[in-house]
């Protein structure tokens, strides 16, 4: 069931396998397309050492989007992007061509089987919260940031932050 109001929704984006930045664009593009939604902001695109994983260097980015779809169908929705990727799930922080993740879903509080709102460990990574921090400072803390600076991260085609 769609609102009848649009809702500040905000996405991670992430890529490790094959052309990882082609991936994430492409992913901007297929969210913009969405029914009922439009996006607002797109944080520019950065790079960052696996977190919690192995394999090649991510690239990152963050998106603002206004939509009406309920939580749980953005959600199927950010799957169906992934599956169209190749997303495979073989194991927990494997590899990838495409994550992507509902970071925020306006004011609210989800913790369902399926999805937990806000994300979880959002808050721990610094490839999430730098992006974040670009588009909508309000939202993060400079302490925030202090505290993720010892991850490996950068703008691409920049040297790292940290």
């Amino acid at each position: 069931m769609a609102h009848s109001e649009f809702v500040t929704v905000f996405v991670g984006l992430g890529a490790n396998l094959g052309d990882a930045q082609a991936a994430v664009k492409r992913a901007v593009v297929e969210l913009a397309k969405l029914p009922l939604t439009k996006l607002e902001a797109c944080s520019q695109l950065y790079r960052s050492a696996p977190f919690e994983a192995q394999g090649p260097d991510f690239v990152n980015a963050v998106v603002q989007l206004q939509t009406r779809l309920n939580a749980f169908d953005l959600l199927l929705a950010c799957q169906a992007i992934e599956n169209r990727a190749g997303r495979e799930r073989p194991y927990r922080n494997a590899p990838r061509t495409l994550d992507v993740d509902v970071l925020l879903y306006g004011s609210a509080c989800i913790d369902s089987a399926f999805l937990t709102i806000p994300h979880p460990r959002m808050r721990d990574r610094a490839f999430v919260m730098l992006p974040l921090k670009e588009i909508a400072p309000e939202l993060v803390t400079q302490d925030e940031i202090q505290q993720l600076m010892g991850q490996e991260m950068g703008l691409i085609g920049e040297n790292k932050l940290t």
